[in-house]
């Protein structure tokens, strides 16, 4: 029999709970990486002189370990950042649904083995084209998903690791998949993923600032405070697209051209979050950033088409 929240109108353990826990909004995170690795994998097979061809089937089980893991890692988040106590009445973001009941602990806990094992089942057959490698590769993701929230979140170190698994492990590893290779422009592609997926935790833990220096955590944002935090957002934006340089010495003008108008919008963003700059308000600039990444990651992969 479920229980009715009467408050936030969210059954217990109902499918409401689950899809607000899943938190769908950070999948454009997982995805935008996975989206530009194929792009450039797309361009290279269909211009070489080998007979390698694009897979679909490989292309298709990347995304869907990416999806499946960010959610196992939001998860994660929920039931270890509930249990730590950090999600309180203080807090600031969105609600979370341990923390509001929406769904027990147990239920959570079994949700996470399970989204782990479905993840770990959807990158196995990746051995058949990535080799052996894809297994370390697997069991890293799975490691630091659970190291991320449990402990290195609370040493400041959730932006490199953002940058790593948001960035150069998925487009390095994508790409790899497809041609058995990575160049220096994937490599440079799968930085500059990184850094624009990262402006999410800065905004993130920007908006928590005052809520995590109370609780211990020392995030990035703690370490340097607030107006070099509004500083690096920008400059995360700015590397990033001066980072797609690497294309226009391949010729590749448009690969370069086009998220430029996504920087025209991590200005927008930037000047709103810096006015609101505390409270509530702020979790507006993290979907409006999210909905920024993903048109980064679209009008990238346009231009690397083009």
């Amino acid at each position: 029999m479920h229980s009715m929240d009467t408050e936030n109108n969210v059954s217990v353990n109902s499918a409401k709970a689950w899809l607000l826990a899943s938190r769908p909004k950070t999948l454009t995170g997982a995805a935008v990486p996975v989206m530009i690795a194929l792009a450039i994998a797309w361009r290279d097979l269909s211009e070489a002189t080998a007979q390698e061809k694009f897979s679909i089937i490989p292309a298709v089980l990347c995304l869907l370990f990416a999806f499946i893991m960010q959610i196992d890692a939001n998860f994660i988040n929920d039931y270890f950042d509930f249990k730590k106590g950090t999600d309180d009445e203080f807090r600031l973001g969105p609600l979370r649904a341990c923390a509001q009941g929406w769904v027990t602990l147990p239920a959570m806990r079994y949700a996470i083995l399970l989204t782990t094992v479905i993840a770990c089942l959807a990158g196995l057959p990746l051995i058949i084209y990535g080799g052996w490698a894809m297994v370390g590769i697997g069991v890293l993701c799975v490691a630091f998903c659970f190291l991320y929230t449990t402990h290195l979140s609370y040493l400041g170190l959730g932006d490199l690791l953002v940058l790593v698994f948001f960035g150069i492990v998925p487009v390095c590893a994508t790409y790899y998949i497809q041609t058995g290779t990575v160049t220096l422009q994937v490599l440079t592609a799968s930085l500059a993923c990184g850094l624009v997926v990262d402006t999410l935790l800065v905004v993130n833990n920007y908006r928590d600032r005052d809520n995590d220096r109370r609780t211990g955590k020392v995030t990035l944002v703690v370490r340097i405070g607030k107006k070099a935090t509004e500083i690096l957002f920008l400059g995360l934006g700015l590397l990033a697209c001066l980072m797609g340089g690497v294309h226009l010495f391949q010729g590749r003008t448009w690969a370069f051209v086009l998220p430029l108008l996504y920087l025209m919008l991590h200005f927008v963003t930037y000047r709103r979050m810096v006015s609101i700059s505390n409270g509530k308000r702020l979790n507006g600039i993290l979907g409006e950033n999210a909905r920024n990444i993903f048109i980064y990651g679209v009008l990238t992969s346009i231009g690397l088409l083009l």
